[in-house]
């Protein structure tokens, strides 16, 4: 498979990740995600990767991308994807800190607008925006439901299609919105997934190799 040629903006963030910061904690938490990946890979089998938050606008949209982009880099073909429980729209303050960490974005419509994020050269960009889990867009069958939030874990306890579910949760950015705070934890949110989805292609990418 020829490696996806990233835009320097976001080889460059990718690269910047410490992985060795992801705690003992947070490594039993992922590890159910990369056995699943890893066992993908085993059996010669497409890799669908479905993350679900409440309003598909924050934790979910950051996942999707990073996964995306991250699994580029480390030269392993996924495909991802977000859903919500409820449709609202990709959060402002979310689009900001991707822009910040390198993506190109550009965005069309106003309700819920859809915006074209793009991580790599020759690799056409995502179209993010809110949507349920359940949208034709998304996966309807053979895709690991990778639950982003407590509340949607708790709300979607059978999510359809779904051969494995796996709860990956994170604390929500929003609590700081409209704060001095706010970019630094947007940005410190994204980060932090990004560090994560690092850790679990890396440790996939060495148990291939090994």
């Amino acid at each position: 498979m020829k490696k996806t040629s990233l835009l320097p903006s976001v080889q460059q963030k990718i690269a910047s990740f410490d992985i060795d910061s992801v705690s003992e904690t947070r490594k039993e938490v992922l590890k159910p995600l990369i056995q699943y990946i890893k066992s993908k890979l085993d059996d010669n089998k497409p890799i669908k990767l479905h993350f679900i938050c409440t309003h598909n606008s924050r934790r979910s949209q950051f996942s999707q991308i990073w996964a995306q982009a991250i699994a580029a880099y480390s030269n392993i073909q996924i495909s991802a994807f977000s859903g919500g429980v409820e449709v609202t729209a990709f959060n402002g303050n979310a689009v900001s800190a991707i822009k910040y960490a390198g993506f190109e974005v550009s965005s069309e419509g106003t309700e819920n607008p859809v915006y074209s994020v793009n991580y790599a050269e020759d690799t056409p960009a995502l179209k993010m925006y809110s949507k349920k889990f359940d949208d034709r867009a998304n996966p309807q069958r053979d895709f690991a439901a990778i639950m982003t939030c407590s509340h949607a874990d708790e709300t979607c306890p059978f999510i359809p299609g779904a051969e494995k579910r796996i709860p990956v949760k994170y604390e929500d950015p929003k609590a700081f919105d409209g704060t001095p705070q706010q970019d630094e934890k947007y940005q410190g949110r994204s980060d932090e997934i990004a560090t994560e989805m690092l850790y679990v292609f890396s440790t996939v990418q060495k148990q291939k190799s090994s």
